[in-house]
């Protein structure tokens, strides 16, 4: 563990050392001082304080007697729960790295990044067997001794009880630092070979420094129902434990199971992606509960619909703040919906601490209103790639001015009051008759039609233009579905090179666990039956 994060630059400002305060320190301080109050619910019950603090002290002791050293990784797959809340928190409190593996990869790429982040430990769900057990013999540092199961028996695994045994419940003798490993967050693996991205202490630091400001104190009550191994999730869960709140974890999202734990716990804030916006809204039900604890929702991972915003602003008390960033750190903008809602089709201004820019081809800076690559750079940008300082390098612009930005390989623009309107991802970026086309302008017009739902707008082949772009459409139900009606009233609101070429109805879209809609998925049936008729 010691090659990435000993090696790497740290891009960020200094923190003052001794003011620091770790998340595993302030666990115990808040043990101490509130043993009482609820830190955390799932299906299964509720955890006071003293008891959520004791387990992980628990967890801790135990990695350290089965020998797990300062900054070694523990891999952990499983859905949200409290054990699994435990787990990551132990892992911490026993001076280790913890990495969060997606349920959603390939069986090929989960023995990578099992083996790729040097797991010393590996706990599993039941949930999650049968996608791991295929791959048991490939892995290089796991074996009996050291692979657990969270929550059921089976033979070659050690059953977590009997894994734990009865360890102290006193916190092992570990003062993290600043420079020591936190996570260990891998890039989507729907796109090749996934990157671990290094989060370190000094950066989870930074972003607790929001804590109060986002109302994360000992009143907050988040409702969580994005995974763990997603850091949309993790902005939100630690500054509440930080702050000395209570988490209510969903193990699988339901709009209608949200809603009952909203008003059974007097939730008050929520992140949620824009997709789970959409069914919560959507719920028939949605207007008989009470939802008026809620302070604050927030939003992430993709772009939220100004009319999304408008419904919930509407009916869902509490304002709405929305997100946008790289899990590398870097970029952070920050949209308050209250106050701008003449600005909802962006996603914000800088947040504080953050300098963006957007940059040319040629890397040079542009202007207000000139689309081109986002960069940024803030007091929260991780610790780079783990063992992959090429691909760190390819990361990062620096300005003029010798400051390191962290590019985005997002396409964006800002206006003139500084608000930022990201357009596309680069790669997914239409080329038509050597013009640009950005999805993001053409799906807008199409959730304008009061037909669709939802859209995705991809790069298809064209003889006559190399590529064009098409229209993927959900229609909403009762709709009678004219499709080239839907095209030529998107058309008329498009300017002459950014045309669709076609329609076609899709019953859903392929998304991640974290909402963001698959494209690549969506394009390479079109394309590899171009790479086919090549070859024929």
């Amino acid at each position: 563990m010691t090659a990435v994060s000993e090696a790497m630059p740290v891009y960020a400002p200094e923190m003052d050392a001794e003011a620091f305060v770790s998340v595993p320190e302030r666990l115990q301080q808040l043990a101490a001082a509130q043993p009482d109050k609820p830190a955390v619910y799932d299906e299964t019950g509720m955890l006071t304080w003293r008891q959520f603090v004791d387990n992980v002290n628990r967890v801790a002791n135990r990695l350290r007697a089965a020998g797990l050293q300062r900054g070694e990784t523990v891999a952990g797959l499983s859905e949200n729960s409290a054990r699994y809340l435990t787990l990551f928190m132990g892992t911490l409190t026993a001076g280790g790295c913890m990495v969060p593996l997606s349920g959603m990869a390939a069986g090929e790429t989960l023995a990578l990044m099992v083996n790729d982040c040097d797991a010393r430990f590996l706990f599993v769900s039941a949930k999650h067997r049968d996608l791991i057990e295929p791959l048991l013999d490939g892995l290089d540092n796991i074996d009996e001794s050291t692979r657990i199961s969270l929550d059921f028996q089976a033979d070659g695994w050690l059953a977590f009880e009997d894994w734990l045994g009865d360890p102290a419940t006193d916190a092992p003798d570990h003062t993290p630092s600043l420079d020591d490993p936190f996570n260990i967050i891998y890039s989507s693996g729907t796109t090749g070979v996934p990157k671990g991205i290094l989060h370190d202490h000094r950066l989870r630091a930074r972003q607790l420094e929001r804590v109060a400001a986002l109302g994360y104190d000992d009143t907050a009550v988040n409702l969580v129902s994005t995974p763990l191994y997603s850091n949309t999730t993790l902005v939100s869960v630690l500054p509440t434990l930080f702050g000395g709140g209570t988490i209510v974890s969903m193990a699988k999202f339901d709009a209608h199971r949200f809603l009952e734990l909203a008003e059974q716990h007097r939730v008050t804030h929520a992140m949620l992606v824009p997709v789970q916006y959409q069914r919560i809204l959507a719920e028939p039900d949605f207007d008989r509960f009470d939802l008026s604890s809620f302070k604050v929702k927030f939003s992430t991972s993709a772009p939220l619909r100004a009319h999304v915003i408008a419904d919930a602003m509407a009916r869902w008390p509490g304002n709405i703040l929305e997100f946008y960033g790289l899990t590398e750190g870097g970029v952070t903008t920050t949209l308050n919906c209250a106050e701008n809602p003449t600005k909802w089709a962006t996603v914000g201004k800088a947040s504080p601490g953050c300098e963006l820019r957007i940059i040319g081809e040629d890397l040079k800076e542009l202007p207000a209103g000139e689309i081109g690559e986002i960069v940024g750079r803030s007091g929260a940008m991780m610790r780079g790639y783990y063992k992959r300082e090429d691909k760190t390098s390819e990361l990062l612009w620096t300005s003029p001015e010798g400051e390191v930005f962290y590019r985005t390989g997002d396409m964006g623009r800002l206006d003139e009051d500084g608000f930022l309107s990201v357009l596309d991802r680069r790669k997914d970026m239409i080329i038509s008759g050597g013009f640009n086309v950005y999805a993001e302008d053409l799906e807008k017009v199409l959730l304008k039609d009061d037909d669709v739902v939802d859209a995705a707008v991809i790069a298809v082949p064209s003889e006559q233009w190399g590529e064009t772009p098409l229209g993927l459409v959900v229609l909403r139900e009762g709709a009678e579905g004219d499709l080239e009606a839907i095209r030529e009233r998107a058309n008329q609101q498009l300017g002459k090179g950014q045309r669709l070429s076609g329609l076609e109805r899709r019953d859903e879209l392929p998304r991640s666990t974290i909402g963001k809609i698959l494209k690549r998925e969506l394009r390479d049936p079109y394309w590899k039956d171009l790479e086919q008729s090549k070859r024929d």
